[in-house]
């Protein structure tokens, strides 16, 4: 009769399972279904494994433990760098994770790992947004937490930071899908967000510790970040992008599928025009999410809603009194020259206003910065700040 392992042991049997060379998530499940543990699975024969349809490295590998190695010094990296292992038997495991097809049987998280299980919803899109995507992504990730929903996307460049940035503008959790390791920040540029996000929030990753962000991890991550989610938004997405491929998972695993209409001409709105026009519910604010989700998850997220609406007032109100004591008659005329949806270089705001000097031009583009009314972008390019 073989001992149940229990605490950190019980782990290493999962790390060793999950480290299996080949196996691969839906296998792992399937054996986890099978025999009832980690643990049972490695004391199972070969025999007993065969029969279980792996192929033959495969079962010779998990019968001869050579993955107990990497397993142990897995359990180490995760201990110094701060994570948990949550695996699929855990209580702590989101429940909607475990609809899917092929959950993974662990996840890495660091940070908040009970916003896992909240009322999520993911927002993807373009790695290279126009400032329109860029508005857009950051106001409908603000507007959705304040009513209580989690935001989730994958930390890329592009619309991903704008989501995560909008719900941690509101304080409120936001949870990164990695395709890498949960210790490995991809792109590089974002680890500063990263560490805002361990804070307010929680990153997650099936890949093992230290794992590079390979493009071929990135399919792999989109069915976690529709998984964790009660539907996905789409922003901005080219006809081939990775944003679209995660909205059809998304359908595969009865989610819903939410899209930002965009501009025929534009290119980056080719994919939401087109889920749109597949059947995608359009969104405009956040009352367009809310209303198509289960009345179990409305009733939840109502009592949240007038305690955002009386944020949100206090927000524009103290704005609006920041801008009428700081403006200046340049800034008053320099805004409605700023658009929301195009960026304008520098070098044409002081083309429109050649009457004053660069220097006066850069300080009331300052103000306008300061009040929050304005955004400079890469490239001394400044756009209008979409006001929620």
């Amino acid at each position: 009769m073989v001992t149940s392992a229990t605490g950190r042991e019980a782990q290493l049997f999962w790390l060793a399972l999950h480290l299996v060379p080949g196996l691969g998530a839906r296998n792992a499940l399937k054996l986890i279904r099978q025999f009832g543990s980690p643990e049972r699975v490695f004391h199972a024969s070969l025999t007993e494994l065969r029969g279980c349809g792996l192929r033959e490295a495969i079962a010779e590998s998990i019968h001869s433990g050579t993955s107990f190695e990497d397993a142990d010094a897995e359990q180490n990296k995760v201990e110094q760098c701060g994570a948990e292992i949550i695996t699929i038997h855990d209580a702590r495991y989101p429940e909607r994770l475990k609809e899917i097809f092929d959950p993974p049987i662990l996840l890495y998280a660091r940070g908040r790992s009970e916003c896992l299980s909240g009322e999520n919803l993911a927002i993807v899109g373009s790695r290279r947004p126009t400032p329109y995507g860029m508005a857009v992504g950051r106001k409908l990730s603000r507007e959705l937490t304040q009513v209580g929903m989690t935001v989730v996307s994958g930390m890329a460049r592009g619309i991903d930071s704008y989501a995560h940035q909008g719900a941690l503008e509101t304080s409120g959790p936001t949870i990164a899908v990695l395709g890498s390791g949960v210790d490995v920040v991809y792109p590089r540029e974002n680890r500063k967000l990263a560490d805002q996000i361990v804070a307010k929030g929680v990153i997650v990753s099936e890949f093992p510790m230290s794992s590079t962000a390979f493009p071929q991890n990135f399919p792999i991550r989109n069915r976690v970040i529709s998984g964790l989610s009660l539907g996905v938004m789409v922003v901005e997405g080219a006809q081939y992008s990775g944003s679209l491929i995660t909205a059809r998972l998304a359908l595969d695993q009865g989610r819903e599928v939410f899209a930002v209409p965009g501009s025929i001409v534009s290119k980056p709105s080719w994919g939401p025009n087109l889920l749109i026009k597949q059947g995608a519910i359009l969104v405009q604010d956040a009352s367009d999410v809310i209303e198509a989700l289960p009345l179990d998850v409305k009733q939840k997220l109502a009592r949240a809603q007038e305690t955002a609406d009386e944020q949100a007032a206090t927000s524009s109100g103290g704005q609006a009194s920041l801008w009428e004591s700081a403006a200046t008659p340049l800034a008053k005329k320099l805004l409605p020259l700023l658009q929301i949806d195009q960026s304008m270089h520098i070098d044409e705001i002081i083309r429109r206003c050649e009457k004053n000097s660069p220097s006066e031009i850069l300080s009331a583009l300052s103000e306008l910065e300061l009040c929050g009314l304005a955004k400079q972008l890469p490239g001394k390019r400044f756009v209008r700040v979409w006001i929620t």
